[in-house]
């Protein structure tokens, strides 16, 4: 398994940005695709965006389509997102997560396709 750090949360104004870094530790991350997810309080952990090993292919949940780009540097380990236009509907714990899954393509939005996961930065966005 590989370990990951999340950071870069806050507390931002609605319409503001952030750009949420994941730092991986192990020689397998450059292998790995990588999703970020967020669980706002009392509700399920959603997909946010997911991007392949290479960098492309990226996906988006609708919800954040257009405002966030997940993007990645596998010489420093490290996913990003940067998260723009933020809304008070993006306030949640945002956690980044590795899969291994040779089938990652085709269930890139499931929580199952990962394997490994980080302990989660909180964002908050107020009105």
């Amino acid at each position: 398994q590989v370990q990951l750090v999340e950071s870069g949360g806050g507390l931002v104004q609605a319409g503001g940005s952030l750009r949420l870094s994941c730092a991986a530790s192990g020689r397998t991350f450059s292998s790995r695709a990588m999703g970020w997810f967020r669980q706002a309080p009392g509700k399920e952990r959603e997909f946010v965006a997911a991007i392949s090993w290479s960098g492309s292919p990226t996906y988006y949940a609708d919800s954040v389509k257009g405002r966030f780009t997940i993007s990645r540097d596998n010489a420093k380990n490290t996913v990003y997102l940067q998260m723009n236009s933020l809304k008070p509907e993006d306030t949640a714990v945002y956690s980044c997560a590795a899969s291994r899954d040779s089938n990652w393509h085709a269930i890139a939005m499931v929580r199952a396709a990962y394997d490994s996961w980080g302990p989660g930065t909180q964002v908050t966005v107020s009105s």
